[in-house]
């Protein structure tokens, strides 16, 4: 009998070149899932990425420390035990400008694909 559930004790961590670190639970890299993602992500003090408008709807739940979102030109900053939802194809930037690292939850609908996050040359 085929077990109906999917246990994920060896998350793809993603390549990175600016030392944070993301642990792709299921979505494209791990699975092959291209409707959802699920990442634990370590954002480094001081680290951000280029705005970009996702053709994607993310949500991010803190789990320890703080992060910043410039959505539209608005800065929203969430820390441990806040969530929020951006919608795809609204401009964004993502960064943690604090002395302290950011730990969090990102969950992408469709899953994240680098074709489909739209970043900005900084």
């Amino acid at each position: 009998m085929d077990k109906k559930y999917t246990i994920q004790n060896k998350p793809f961590v993603v390549p990175t070149t600016d030392c944070k670190l993301i642990e792709e639970h299921f979505g494209n890299a791990t699975d092959k899932n291209s409707q959802i993602s699920i990442a634990h992500m370590i954002a480094p003090p001081k680290w951000k990425e280029p705005f970009q408008t996702p053709a994607f709807d993310e949500y991010t739940y803190i789990i320890k420390g703080k992060k910043q979102f410039i959505i539209d030109d608005e800065i929203v900053v969430l820390e441990a035990g806040q969530s929020i939802k951006i919608e795809k194809n609204i401009r964004v930037q993502y960064s943690n400008p604090f002395d302290d690292e950011c730990e969090y939850l990102a969950v992408c609908l469709p899953a994240f694909s680098i074709d489909l996050v739209n970043r900005e040359d900084e």
